[in-house]
């Protein structure tokens, strides 16, 4: 199992839209995250600064090949569709990345 934790920015014109989104998730798009083997994952909310912290714990063999086939899904895709609008990538993420990827520092079971 790996931990993975990512951040991004929320246009603060949208975080109730965001929040009403995410209460509601659609239930095809909670099956591929299932499916493409991560579990645990949370999404919080960082207010005024309107930052998105997002973490997951990975139980798959190979993290690139379950985001293909997530990004692959037509439902997940549609999803992304509403979501995207919300939210205000990093300039500094790596490229091919919309959420910026955070290296793990400590951690204590």
């Amino acid at each position: 199992m790996q931990r993975m934790g990512m951040v991004i920015g929320l246009n603060a014109g949208k975080v109730e839209e965001y929040k009403r989104l995410h209460a509601a998730a659609w239930p095809e798009v909670l099956d591929m995250i299932s499916r493409c083997n991560i579990r645990n994952y949370s999404i919080f909310l960082k207010e005024p600064e309107n930052l998105l912290f997002g973490y997951w714990e990975y139980h798959g063999t190979d993290f690139e090949a379950d985001m293909e086939m997530m990004a692959a899904d037509p439902k997940t895709r549609e999803w992304w569709e509403y979501c995207g609008p919300c939210q205000e990538p990093f300039k500094t993420r790596k490229d091919g990345e919309w959420w910026a990827m955070m290296e793990e520092v400590f951690h204590h079971d």
